[in-house]
């Protein structure tokens, strides 16, 4: 098994400063890029501080003048808020400048509220058929003299300019849990990675089995790299649970506010929704997200990441920004590169 991080810039409150944030993701990328882990991703968000990203080339950019050999992976690039010519260039200068690191990842968009500033009049449900008219084009334009008369974008002959130093071009992932989804990566070999949310075990082997029934569809084709992403913190001693788990429950209830479109933010910072409002709220019982999140001692840690790969999981993503305490965040990962990835060797 191999081992993937993301991460955010990332600001709970305006306690925290913009300056220590930065010098910390960096700090945590750095760690990760010495620690063993395969790539790092950036995400695309706009105009919320807990996911600071309004362009994840540019973090990757940044990122790949501090670090000498982690790959470096967009997750996802939002399909709808790009022209194809744009995103095919700025994808393959990142690819150039890294020296052939990127990860291209691609997705259709998460939260309605972005979708009402970024593409007004698009609803959420429907971003994914924009994701399936821009891949092949972006994969088009990396190849050559391209012109495209689609649904969403029509634009004469261009290309892309620079090209991606990796040929044919950079893997590409899509985020991917119903069965369309699925069905899609096989039929066109790309990668694919999944977010079981706060569900248990049971989620991750949900997707395996679409992802088989995807192969078992389409066959012939090689199966491709999964990757299962999960909220993670190690910690030393099991007496050290309740940090993350607290914090864990404030990001998560900001997340319930995005995901409902609540439209309460302010100033970038959503407001919690308290537990006792949420209908779903046993979703957020501290014993179960213990128990289904990546939370734990590392002997906890590796126990839970063997069921994975026992399963078939090719590559864990340790998702570490969930508004836990920068110096928590940092011990988290050191334990996890010293203790968990050598388990994995």
């Amino acid at each position: 098994m191999k081992f993937q991080l993301a991460i955010n810039m990332e600001r709970m409150d305006g306690n925290t400063a913009m300056e220590d944030v930065r010098q910390h993701t960096l700090d945590m990328v750095q760690m990760a890029d010495r620690g063993g882990f395969n790539i790092v991703w950036a995400a695309e968000h706009h105009a919320l501080e807990m996911t600071i990203a309004p362009n994840p080339f540019q973090i990757l950019t940044w990122w790949a003048s501090h670090t000498d050999r982690i790959r470096l992976g967009t997750a996802v690039a939002v399909a709808p808020y790009w022209n194809p010519i744009k995103l095919a260039g700025e994808a393959a200068f990142t690819d150039l400048i890294s020296g052939g690191r990127l990860e291209f990842g691609i997705g259709s968009g998460a939260y309605q509220r972005e979708f009402d500033r970024m593409a007004p009049g698009l609803k959420q449900s429907d971003a994914w058929r924009y994701m399936h008219e821009m891949l092949p084009a972006v994969k088009a334009l990396w190849e050559g003299d391209y012109a495209h008369d689609g649904e969403f974008w029509t634009f004469p002959t261009a290309t892309s300019v620079p090209k991606p130093v990796q040929k044919p071009h950079p893997p590409i992932w899509v985020a991917a849990r119903a069965p369309i989804t699925f069905d899609y990566a096989v039929k066109n070999g790309y990668n694919i990675m999944s977010w079981p949310l706060t569900r248990p075990m049971a989620e991750v082997d949900l997707y395996l089995q679409r992802l088989e029934e995807a192969m078992a569809a389409n066959p012939g084709l090689k199966r491709p790299t999964i990757a299962m992403m999960r909220h993670t913190a190690i910690y030393d001693t099991a007496s050290e649970r309740d940090v993350p788990v607290k914090a864990a429950q404030r990001q998560l209830g900001q997340f319930e506010n995005l995901f409902k479109n609540l439209g309460d933010v302010e100033n970038g910072f959503p407001r919690q929704i308290p537990l006792e409002e949420l209908e779903n709220r046993d979703e957020y019982d501290p014993q179960m997200l213990t128990e289904n999140l990546m939370f734990g001692t590392p002997d906890e840690a590796i126990a839970k990441l063997k069921l994975y790969e026992e399963r078939g999981v090719d590559e864990f993503i340790y998702y570490a920004s969930m508004g836990l305490g920068l110096k928590e965040q940092k011990r988290s990962l050191e334990l996890f590169c010293n203790e968990v990835i050598p388990a994995f060797g």
